[in-house]
């Protein structure tokens, strides 16, 4: 094999299992590949050509595993999208502000030479005063009050710091809108699973959507073709609540905020929800990305956000019509 030698991390996650099946796809191109992540993979589970190696994003020698691999491109995919039952939000911020920052610096210090990054786009942040369609070159405002918002936030700074630094360090920065495929469980996902679609009066709550394929897609550009930047991923427009509703064929029920507000402050102080009234904003406040850079810097044509979701709902849809007729 020539060319590349790539680590992923978070390579057991959705995602990165997608990238390192494209990746494996194209391993004649490649001089190693290797998945970094918590769990031991069973044997059964393995992808031939695929050097598996447990460890934590934020565990000390990562460098010492890039340098004795020679690794030239790391495509960093290990994020807390999910808290697990049990642990505490501490879990999130270590690895994903914490283990971003360890990962940033293994690279400079074993020479890696390309970081393909998958951010967010709530690093923006959920604020009424957000641009209609937000471009990379908005302000990123992840808030406080979503930590996961904020984590991005961190870590797109830490990103644009080192780029400043360590211009070596060849950069592409992914902010995904909603990642959806044929398998896709997320939390933004799970909202849509119940027996109707929420709205706030007054606001569209517009959701923007990736297909997971071309996520996978755009990062094989930066492992192969060597693109850099910072490019949001959505399809073409957006849908809104009561689109959703009506393509998933569910009821839509628009609240005002004030009512949602407080059944999520009653629900939290129940112990019932891990989220509270912010959640009230998540909604209201969507940021919306525009695809023109990634249409007209990087080539590239993602599936339009309703194509995307319609193709997740069919999907969705059929799988269950299999489990209700076994």
């Amino acid at each position: 094999m020539s060319g590349p030698s790539v680590l992923v991390t978070g390579a057991a996650g959705y995602v990165g299992g997608l990238t390192l099946d494209a990746l494996v796809a194209r391993q004649d191109e490649l001089t190693r590949i290797v998945a970094l992540d918590i769990g031991e993979v069973p044997e059964g589970e393995r992808r031939d050509g695929v050097e598996y190696v447990v460890g934590d994003v934020t565990m000390d020698g990562l460098d010492e595993i890039m340098r004795s691999r020679t690794i030239d491109t790391v495509v960093h995919l290990a994020s807390i999208v999910r808290v697990p039952p049990g642990a505490t939000e501490d879990l999130a911020y270590r690895v994903d502000v914490e283990g971003s920052r360890n990962v940033i610096e293994a690279c400079v210090t074993s020479g890696v030479s390309e970081l393909v990054v998958t951010t967010s786009g709530a690093a923006y942040g959920y604020h009424r005063d957000n641009p209609e369609w937000l471009d990379e070159d908005d302000a990123l405002r992840g808030n406080a009050s979503f930590p996961y918002a904020l984590h991005k936030r961190l870590v797109e700074e830490m990103l644009a710091e080192c780029r400043r630094d360590h211009p070596e360090l060849r950069q592409l920065v992914l902010r995904p809108g909603t990642i959806v495929g044929e398998g896709t469980r997320s939390p933004v996902t799970d909202a849509f699973e119940g027996p109707l679609i929420l709205g706030v009066w007054g606001t569209r709550s517009p959701f923007v959507f990736i297909w997971d394929r071309d996520v996978v897609a755009v990062i094989l550009l930066g492992v192969f073709d060597r693109r850099t930047g910072v490019f949001n991923l959505a399809g073409d427009g957006y849908l809104n609540t009561r689109e959703i509703a009506k393509r998933l064929h569910k009821p839509y029920v628009a609240l005002p905020a004030a009512v949602i507000r407080f059944a999520l402050w009653t629900l939290h102080a129940l112990g019932r929800i891990a989220r509270g009234p912010e959640q009230v904003d998540f909604l209201r406040y969507r940021p919306v990305l525009s695809n023109r850079r990634l249409k007209d810097e990087l080539g590239f044509h993602p599936v339009d956000s309703a194509d995307a979701f319609e193709k997740w709902a069919s999907k969705r849809t059929s799988t269950r019509g299999r489990r209700r007729s076994s």
